[in-house]
């Protein structure tokens, strides 16, 4: 049985209400009979680096948002033919360039001519620099604001939601949402935030997000390399610390395609070595 308690934390009241919902070997509060979308399926794909990547075109043209949505599809397909690209990390370029190809037939837009799409590390840079050169040729009218949801791979410490499948303890720390957004601002975000609650109640949860402005300048580009780079890897490895397998290896594979990035591994051990030390 599976349990998509998105945006009310049904199951965490349930059991403050004194219901009969921690799993048998639950060695915390988080961890329940019926595990969440996030524990079960989510904490995979956002250790992969893939999150909800948004973007608004300021011009509110239509046309606007119709070849943004082209840009971001022809970014993913070649991205997705990258010999070093792991099956899961193409099936969800694959995925998501579907996602992208059919928005505008679905007619999704509600009042912002605006999109979103998930996208790891390299695709959030690669389509913002896409984006960045289309208004510097005046294919696009106006520039175009990036940004991304909390819910994603760095932005928000919630361990009863986004953080909940990180078990090396730190689940309960406000470090990395903080970290992210001060990150952010540093290394170029137009603007950042940092607030509370995202569906899950106030004092359970920080979230730090950004919004940065691509203009056409060369400056831009540069800015969202820098930011984007670290928006997300921030994330990817903690996810490798805490021993998630697409985590490690996304984080391996991320050092060797961005010069300057130095990440400490995770070293793995046995857990009856663990056992036999402490027992």
């Amino acid at each position: 049985m599976y349990f998509w308690d998105y945006g009310n934390a049904f199951l965490l009241e349930c059991h403050r209400a004194g219901a009969n919902v921690l799993a048998k070997d639950a060695k915390d509060d988080k961890s329940f009979k019926y595990p969440s979308y996030m524990q079960d399926i989510m904490g995979d794909i956002f250790s992969l680096g893939f999150g909800p990547f948004r973007w608004v075109c300021t011009s509110g043209l239509e046309e606007d948002l119709q070849l943004t949505d082209k840009i971001a599809a022809e970014v993913i397909k070649k991205l997705s033919k990258q010999s070093d690209v792991s099956s899961a990390t193409r099936q969800q370029y694959d995925d998501n360039r579907h996602w992208i190809e059919k928005a505008e037939e679905h007619q999704l837009v509600v009042g912002s001519k605006a999109r979103i799409l998930y996208s790891d590390q390299e695709g959030r840079i690669e389509i913002a620099l896409a984006f960045n050169k289309a208004v510097r040729e005046k294919r696009l009218k106006s520039p175009i604001v990036i940004s991304r949801d909390h819910h994603d791979v760095s932005g928000t410490d919630s361990p009863f939601r986004e953080t909940s499948n990180i078990i090396d303890g730190s689940a309960y720390t406000a470090d990395m949402a903080v970290q992210n957004a001060i990150g952010d601002a540093f290394r170029g975000a137009t603007w950042i935030s940092l607030h509370n609650g995202g569906g899950v109640g106030w004092g359970d949860v920080i979230n730090g997000g950004f919004g940065m402005v691509l203009d056409g300048t060369e400056k831009s580009d540069w800015r969202a390399g820098l930011m984007l780079n670290w928006d997300v890897s921030n994330g990817v490895a903690r996810r490798s610390w805490s021993g998630n397998d697409n985590g490690y290896e996304t984080i391996k594979r991320t050092m060797q395609k961005v010069p300057g990035l130095k990440v400490t591994l995770p070293n793995k051990v046995e857990d009856d070595i663990l056992d036999k030390a402490f027992n």
